[in-house]
């Protein structure tokens, strides 16, 4: 369901697919008459774009045309339009790996027409559309902070260019990535965002916005408000023919009166999507429907028609290979047979449950790995193109100093000679000085950051190896999954000199969930993120995780009762201030305690955490300070508090 609410809110509705052949029929003729090349490269491209939603073959075919002739008429704006329509058909079809370069390549080329002083609006907007489809990619890879990255960027254009259809778009697209993470509230200023822009230009895709607003007034558990939006949403969706987004209202209006205890009404809305979803033949949206029906049943100790109900969303779901939908379909259907004391189909299908299960979980394991060498490839080559467009501006400023100083010469040539050559010599030496302590000081910044993986990468063997040994090898398999994971992250931070914090608090989350299952539970945590705190606002990446490590190992680890860590973020006039406390045995106890052994591992940690503030003071010339204290109530020990203040950093400085 994420999948088909992100493309419809990209890529228009189906059902504007009548309005849209006629478009394509008028953009063709107009083909036939156009008299240069210039014009048939930009119509081929608008062509494509008018079959998105109507034919993907012909869309990739158009564009194909379109990129051909755009290169070779060099006509750069018009090639990257056509590499994002052919993305946009490789995202249709599955291909997000092809549809992710391809993105990446209109990104590079927009960026450097940009650069190049090119400010059409056509390059401006290409762009967006280009950042707008790659988050898109990340939202399907659950890629969240990538996703709200590209999506803001997109939106960022289209506000300046005054665009309010695609600004309610990319909104609502937003407002996804926030439900997908749980974060309601988030999503819902955002899809409120998506609707009013939407109202201004009347946009018949409300219908689908209006969904997801009562979406996340029902996850609010404020139901009458969820009624009053799924109720506007019926409303849109019926007047524009739009078969799968009445399906899919009708199946959360089914859930609604569920919860309302409105049996009747539920099977009503439910037999509403069912028949939704034939009429354009959705097997996908209608084993769903299934699947509720049959649940639905079950909770009414109907098990038969339980039973029926699932048998059908079984059947649909083979068709389709969805194993999710396998899944549940054998969970309900074992569940239904033991209710029954059919002990021996009960047992049939928790076997085919369990087999489901595993296939399902396989599946997801190799679509991960599929996705982490996808994201490896976006980012090495997000990297090489960065460098070759700062290498292109280098080139462009320095021809074009180099131009004026010519024509600066030439004027005054006789009566200043020798004065231009001193300060073009002087200007010289001391642009080089000051590249030289600039480069200096990054790679002194790189150098301590890359000093800190290693520690980090070793602690983090050391803990697997010592959890195999406690806990046997499930447990370790479990372990390293999430181990997995946490070196992914840290991978992809650790080029970065910030990071937004968002990233920094899902590393430590991972992080602190794995030395939670090391130490069974010894522990528990909560990270607290302080709302004034903006998304762009940075940190540089793995500062806070040695911390954290002294705090579980050395401070909550050798007290008997279970021990609690607390980080916050929270923004103190022009400082991020960032807090561990633990309720451990107190600084000066561990101190004590450890005497003698493994000095090394700490004075590594904070002295390179050192080192990396005095770096941040002298590129921001603001005071960065480092507290460690501990904490006491009277003569009791109650645990250790580490503050760390930082200059305010941005990711757009």
């Amino acid at each position: 369901m994420k999948m088909k609410l992100i493309l419809v809110c990209l890529f228009f509705g189906m059902s504007m697919t009548f309005a849209q052949q006629s478009a394509v029929d008028s953009l063709k003729k107009e083909l036939e008459r156009a008299k240069n090349d210039i014009d048939r490269a930009r119509l081929l491209n608008q062509v494509a774009d008018e079959y998105k939603t109507i034919d993907p073959k012909q869309l990739s075919a158009y564009a194909r045309k379109a990129l051909q002739l755009a290169v070779s008429i060099r006509y750069k704006a018009e090639e990257a339009n056509a590499k994002v329509n052919l993305g946009i058909a490789d995202i249709i079809s599955g291909n997000y790996r092809e549809a992710l370069r391809l993105f990446a390549e209109a990104q590079f080329i927009f960026e450097s027409e940009l650069n190049a002083g090119n400010k059409k609006e056509e390059v401006r907007k290409g762009l967006a559309r280009a950042y707008g489809s790659m988050g898109v990619v990340f939202s399907e890879q659950s890629s969240y902070a990538k996703a709200l990255q590209f999506d803001l960027k997109a939106v960022s254009i289209y506000e300046q260019l005054n665009d309010i259809r695609r600004c309610a778009r990319i909104y609502n697209n937003i407002g996804i990535i926030y439900q997908a993470q749980k974060q309601d509230f988030k999503a819902l200023d955002y899809f409120i965002k998506s609707w009013k822009k939407q109202q201004q230009t009347k946009d018949p895709n409300q219908g689908i916005t209006l969904t997801n607003i009562g979406n996340c007034y029902a996850r609010q558990k404020d139901m009458a408000k969820a009624f009053q939006f799924y109720s506007k949403a019926k409303a849109f969706l019926e007047k524009h023919g739009d078969a799968r987004g009445l399906g899919e209202l009708y199946n959360n209006l089914g859930l609604y009166y569920k919860s309302q205890s409105d049996a009747a009404n539920a099977i009503i809305n439910w037999d509403l999507a069912t028949a939704a979803f034939r009429n354009i033949d959705d097997r996908f949206g209608l084993a769903d429907t299934q699947l509720y029906l049959g649940q639905f049943y079950f909770d009414q100790k109907q098990f038969p028609k339980a039973i029926l109900y699932a048998n059908q969303a079984l059947g649909l779901a083979k068709e389709t290979a969805v194993l999710e939908q396998v899944t549940a379909s054998q969970k309900l259907l074992s569940d239904s047979y033991a209710a029954l004391n059919d002990t021996k189909k009960a047992l049939q299908h928790m076997r085919l449950f369990d087999a489901a299960k595993d296939s399902l979980n396989n599946h997801e394991s190799i679509r991960k790995s599929v996705e982490a060498e996808m994201n490896f490839e976006f980012d090495k080559r997000e990297a090489l193109q960065k460098k070759e467009m700062e290498k292109k501006e280098l080139l462009f400023a320095e021809a074009s100093k180099r131009h004026t100083m010519q024509t600066f010469f030439v004027v005054l040539f006789v009566l200043l000679l020798g004065g231009i050559a001193l300060l073009i010599y002087s200007r010289i030496n001391l642009k080089k000085t000051l590249t030289l302590q600039k480069e200096l000081a990054e790679y002194e910044q790189k150098a301590l950051h890359l000093q800190m993986n290693p520690h980090f990468v070793f602690n983090c063997l050391g803990s697997i190896s010592s959890f195999i040994v406690q806990n046997g090898t499930d447990s370790a398999i479990k372990y390293l999954a999430k181990f997995s994971k946490l070196m992914r992250l840290t991978l992809e931070y650790s080029k970065e000199p910030l990071i937004p914090i968002d990233k920094e608090i899902e590393s430590l989350q991972n992080y602190l969930e794995l030395e939670q299952l090391r130490f069974n539970q010894k522990f528990t945590f909560n990270i607290h993120k302080n709302p004034a705190i903006e998304d762009d606002m940075a940190i540089p990446p793995l500062l806070l995780q040695p911390f954290a490590e002294n705090a579980i190992i050395h401070g909550l680890i050798p007290i008997k009762e279970k021990g609690h860590l607390a980080i916050a973020f929270v923004v103190e006039e022009k400082h991020l201030v960032c807090t561990i406390i633990d309720n451990g045995v107190g600084i000066y106890q561990s101190q004590r305690m450890k005497e003698g052994s493994v000095s090394v591992h700490k004075s590594m940690a904070i002295d390179i955490t050192k080192k990396r503030l005095q770096m941040i003071e002298d590129s921001t010339s603001v005071k960065a300070r480092l507290q460690i204290e501990e904490l006491k109530d009277g003569n009791s020990i109650k645990g250790t508090k580490v503050t760390l203040r930082l200059p305010l950093q941005y990711l757009s400085k």
